[in-house]
């Protein structure tokens, strides 16, 4: 657990000393060298774990496919281009599955970057990803990371009002896991200006999109996820963790939000993360909700990170330390008391299992 914990207090310390003034316009201002530094650690860490992670044996077969499969073969297999791609260029450059982890997380913690940049107190967002984005998905849904970071990238250009730019990154998010096609949708329903004609492209490079990744696995997908019934323990706990910053969010947005068109993209994932709260009681499948809520988890980094602003500017450092700790209790719960953080802990890496083995 130690190596969660360093990740988790040196996030949290950076975050309590910077100052309020520090805070305003600081992915304008913040300098870009501790940042590429914490990519950079942040990337070694989720690449070079050594057997961490739920899924940890389904990508390492995959990765034995990789080997035996041309390119080809894989996305016919799979039906993830990206992901196929960097299986293989892995595989020929002799990197191992650890290749594949390393180019996925430097891709999601890219995204998580630009995200909490992007917030009024980065480091308080980087804080609030640490305990579930960063442990949980990042070091064990490699495919789906990759796609969630690039989403993220998305989500910034969205909030600035850039569609095309979000679409992108949802295309190319979809290349690494094909649900994260389910999140197109919100740039059509954030849009205020020329809502049709968003609407009418929007709609049609999904529908491309779909028959280009989607379509032949469909039925797979319905099959595996909803028919079968398959159940996630702890998915009304997930669900919930994105709910009710979403609650909150609706309630005190205008305080939250400066930007008109931002508020109205936040209170549209809001609505979402609230959604699925009943959504998840009827579901035949506990699984596929819980998987496709991990593209909300956002909102979590998102409304934690601008909490502080609803107190007097010469009183907001006492909420700061609020969000840290609660974000720390969220991570000393899941490590110690979740049901599949066994396959988490111990945190390993690679080199070092490498050298002393």
């Amino acid at each position: 657990m130690l190596t969660y914990w360093l990740m988790f207090v040196v996030a949290a310390g950076v975050a309590l000393a910077r100052t309020e003034q520090g805070y305003a316009f600081a992915s304008q201002r913040d300098s870009l060298r501790p940042w590429f530094i914490g990519w950079a650690l942040l990337t070694l860490l989720v690449g070079y774990r050594f057997e961490v992670g739920g899924d940890w044996g389904n990508y390492l077969w995959n990765y034995f496919q990789s080997e035996q499969f041309t390119l080809a073969e894989l996305v016919s297999e799979h039906g993830d281009p990206a992901y196929s791609v960097v299986s293989k260029i892995s595989t020929e450059a002799g990197w191992g599955i650890y290749g594949i982890n390393l180019i996925c997380g430097g891709i999601f913690c890219a995204g998580l970057v630009a995200f909490c940049r992007a917030q009024p107190r980065p480091w308080l967002a980087l804080v609030a990803a640490i305990p579930y984005l960063v442990i949980v998905v990042g070091m064990g849904y490699t495919r789906q990371a990759a796609a969630i970071g690039l989403l993220m990238f998305g989500m910034v250009q969205l909030g600035r009002d850039e569609t095309a730019k979000f679409v992108f990154w949802i295309a190319l998010g979809a290349a690494f896991h094909k649900s994260a096609l389910i999140m197109l949708p919100i740039a059509i329903l954030a849009r205020i200006h020329n809502p049709w004609w968003t609407a009418f492209w929007v709609g049609a490079t999904g529908i491309f999109l779909y028959f280009l990744l989607l379509a032949e696995y469909a039925d797979t997908l319905i099959q595996n996820y909803i028919l079968a019934e398959y159940e996630s323990e702890g998915a009304t706990v997930r669900v919930s963790m994105n709910a009710v910053p979403g609650v909150f969010y609706l309630f005190f947005r205008h305080h939250l939000t400066e930007n008109s068109f931002e508020c109205r993209l936040w209170t549209w994932i809001a609505l979402l993360a609230v959604a699925f709260v009943p959504l998840l009681l009827f579901s035949p499948s506990s699984t596929a909700v819980d998987r496709v809520a991990l593209y909300l988890i956002p909102i979590q980094l998102y409304v934690l990170s601008r909490l502080p602003d609803l107190f007097p500017r010469e009183s907001r450092g006492l909420p700061i330390f609020g969000v840290v700790a609660l974000c720390g209790l969220v991570q000393f719960v899941w490590l110690n008391f979740a049901a599949n953080a066994r396959s988490w802990i111990p945190y390993r890496f690679y080199p070092l299992e490498f050298w002393f083995s």
